[in-house]
């Protein structure tokens, strides 16, 4: 696998939003937590995707599916992990 070069040094965050932006992606659907916390910390200063903040993680995952549907882009929800990695799956079985 070649080794890729970045300009200037990014963190994991940075390129987790650089790489959604680059999707098209300029919503995302979230619910903060103490793993993503980095990624919030991001998403404050980065610019060309904007935040919605969800109640609770399975209404973030309606969330992102609703915004999908009706827009036809990209959908994304973030949560965190722990218990609460597993409140998303019942939105995502849904049919």
């Amino acid at each position: 696998m070649e080794k890729i070069k970045l300009e200037t040094s990014k963190t994991g965050s940075e390129l987790v939003l650089e790489t959604l932006k680059n999707l098209g992606v300029d919503t995302i659907f979230g619910y903060p937590g103490g793993a993503v916390l980095p990624l919030y910390d991001a998403i404050y200063s980065f610019e060309g995707i904007r935040h919605i903040l969800g109640r609770h993680e399975q209404g973030c995952v309606h969330e992102a599916e609703g915004y999908a549907k009706s827009t036809g882009k990209i959908g994304v929800a973030v949560v965190t992990s722990g218990p609460e990695r597993l409140m998303p799956l019942p939105a995502l079985l849904m049919p």
